[in-house]
């Protein structure tokens, strides 16, 4: 036993995990040895969960898991495991589960008191080191925990058990819709969903604002299709609404998490891959509109990628964090005094008028958030204020960077830069998805399964769930329509092989777990349809299945799943349009066609396959090289010499046409 009370975190391939290494806390990692010792020394568990951008989850640390005496408590009473959300997602989702049953609302850093058993029995989130706002502190908590595990130890088991039969009961699945997804349900999700705007500030609801990244690329598709006015002008003011306010960094690109206020003024600062792959995707989607500032905000988001989150290996890094130094915002905001310094009276002037830095301030201690409400009046100018600031900038503290690769949002980056790089003409961006994901088939599939993430180029244990199946499934369909391989079309079936193997329910048709049947068993196997942070693991095995199926010659498997995903699927677009954006993104895709784009070719950059990426809606597989070197190119011939598109709509296909023109009529409808 003496072996174990240490700190055993310095050995993790978690970055967070690591910031907690030096703690005198004797955490341990999530596993059955640890589960183990609990049980040897009848004592709780104690998890703590959250990730390595968290601000609250830095404040708690320096607080109480720093504190010598707090920790010296927490070893006595407890068997203290540290989970990094990010690495072990499923781990999260029960104990999230768990503390908003309980609590009414989650959030990190996540504080759960389990049985031996791992059987929630008290959860909460953020506690302070002094009894605070009608809190008690983490010390009385610790204590009051301790006494009733000793005392009244049959209250614990029926707690947790009651917990635990509500979490198997919430987790048993949705029920079958008696709706078909078709364009009468699709057109209502969006009236559901319109009816939510915040017309004068763009975005839905009120604050805290998170990017609606899934949902904007929804309601886009859905404008292409049905040519829908309110909702075309919902996306367009959300669209500017987040990208000219503080949560978009107006010097280096990227977006922060979330805005703090129902303006977007001020942001929560750490910048996820995800939100920013995500929301590059939308962007991009809108500037093959024809949208300029759409355009610039996807190149700067695409730059801050490539620049601030590449690794080594080609691959791209988890998170910036919130804090600098332990300052929030530190990086970031500015005085009108340090605008003058850095640019010189006129250009410090204009600058505080051009991003909205006032004396008073917008953020914290006279210091403001740049934003940018109004496009400059002298754009040559703007621009080399913008570098000189950027320049300026990079000489202060930078935040810390969280190098972890996971699987799904490394899925999201390929994804956008290779739809996006396509579309507008950008081939570095397509490069450089086809070596991250050339990166993560090589190191993240071991022995033929997927891992969920990885550090330094060392794969971790914990195996990849849905949201990496799905992403990556995506990222691989999209890799193979920017490209013409098609290796990446037979990467995306092998993955979604194992999907259909291991994830679908096969008492439920239709619907997935978001844990395979073989992995790790927790107090109930976890599934969620619906979006959070990131895309429903279904819905993106969903979208997944629809655009290898309509690329495929092994259609009929992935395609009969689709279906039933989407037919499961309507009872969300019918009773929370608003949290199942991505199920309206594929069902828009599935309702649309599907619509098939098979360019036969001697070259890939010519110009009726540049107008066939740039004109054909969101969903539409585009395929271009020479006949019969992918499947979808089968028999398609080019014709008298030429380059020739051919298009179906449903399974329904127009003659082939040499002539771009010719092709935009047949796309554009």
């Amino acid at each position: 036993m003496a072996t174990r009370e240490r700190n055993t975190l310095s050995d993790s391939t978690s970055p967070y995990l690591r910031q907690h290494a030096d703690n005198p806390v004797h955490w341990q990692q999530w596993g059955d040895d640890a589960l183990a010792w609990a049980r040897e020394r009848d004592v709780p568990v104690l998890l703590s969960v959250g990730y390595s951008a968290c601000h609250w989850c830095h404040v708690m640390a320096h607080e109480s898991f720093e504190n010598d005496a707090i920790a010296e408590i927490m070893n006595a009473n407890f068997v203290c495991i540290k989970v990094d959300r990010e690495e072990r997602p499923d781990i999260d989702a029960v104990y999230m589960n768990a503390t908003v049953a309980m609590t009414g609302q989650g959030g990190w850093p996540m504080t759960a008191f389990l049985t031996p058993d791992a059987e929630p029995f008290y959860c909460g989130t953020y506690f302070p080191p002094t009894p605070r706002q009608g809190m008690p502190s983490f010390t009385q908590l610790l204590e009051a925990i301790s006494e009733t595990w000793r005392t009244r130890r049959g209250e614990v088991q029926q707690a947790s058990a009651s917990v635990v039969a509500e979490l198997r009961r919430t987790a048993a699945g949705i029920p079958e819709g008696d709706r078909v997804v078709d364009a009468a349900l699709l057109d209502e999700a969006v009236a559901r969903v319109l009816a939510d705007e915040d017309v004068p500030r763009g975005g839905f609801g009120g604050a805290p604002k998170f990017p609606p990244s899934s949902l904007v690329e929804g309601l886009l598709r859905h404008v292409e299709r049905t040519g829908s006015e309110p909702a075309r002008a919902a996306v367009s003011r959300t669209a500017d609404a987040m990208a000219r306010g503080g949560m978009y960094d107006q010097l280096g690109g990227g977006f922060a998490r979330y805005s703090v206020d129902a303006d977007w003024v001020v942001p929560h600062f750490e910048k996820m891959l995800y939100d920013n792959a995500l929301l590059l995707r939308f962007y991009a989607h809108l500037a093959r509109r024809g949208d300029a500032f759409a355009h610039r905000v996807a190149v700067d988001t695409a730059d801050f990628l490539l620049r601030d989150l590449g690794t080594d290996d080609g691959c791209f890094a988890s998170a910036l964090d919130a804090d600098t130094d332990g300052v929030e915002g530190l990086t970031y905001a500015w005085t009108p005094a340090q605008l003058v310094e850095v640019l010189g009276p006129e250009d410090g002037a204009m600058a505080a008028q051009v991003f909205g830095v006032t004396d008073t301030g917008t953020f914290e201690e006279g210091a403001s958030v740049l934003q940018l409400r109004a496009e400059p009046t002298d754009p040559e100018r703007f621009a080399r204020v913008r570098s000189a600031l950027a320049a300026s900038r990079a000489t202060r503290p930078q935040p810390g960077r969280d190098d972890k690769v996971v699987t799904a949002w490394n899925g999201f980056a390929i994804t956008a830069l290779a739809e996006g790089g396509a579309a507008l003409g950008y081939r570095n961006w397509v490069d450089a998805a086809a070596r991250c994901a050339d990166r993560i088939l090589d190191l993240h599939r071991v022995d033929g399964r997927l891992r969920r993430a990885s550090l330094g180029g060392v794969v971790g244990d914990a195996a990849a769930i849905a949201e990496d199946h799905g992403a990556l499934a995506v990222a691989l369909a999209a890799l193979h329509q920017a490209t013409g391989e098609a290796r990446w079309l037979t990467a995306a079936e092998e993955v979604l092989d194992v999907a259909l193997d291991h994830f679908a329910d096969p008492e439920q048709p239709g619907s997935w777990f978001d844990t395979a049947d073989d992995a790790e068993t927790l107090v109930t196997r976890p599934r969620d349809p619906l979006d959070n942070a990131t895309p429903s693991g279904a819905a993106l095995i969903t979208e997944a299945l629809l655009t290898v199926a309509a690329s495929s010659e092994n259609s009929s498997r992935f395609g009969a799943a689709a279906d039933r995903s989407l037919a499961r699927a309507s009872i969300l677009l019918e009773r929370a349009p608003r949290s199942a954006g991505h199920w309206l993104t594929v069902a828009e895709a599935a309702v649309a066609g599907p619509v098939q784009v098979a360019i036969a070719t001697e070259s890939v950059d010519d110009d009726l396959v540049r107008t066939a990426r740039r004109v054909a809606a969101g969903g539409t597989v585009v395929v271009a090289g020479p006949p019969d070197s992918v499947p979808l190119l089968a028999d398609r011939p080019l014709v008298s010499g030429e380059s020739a598109a051919y298009v179906c709509h449903g399974f329904v296909c127009d003659r082939p046409v040499t002539d771009p023109e010719d092709l935009t009529a047949l796309l554009v409808r």
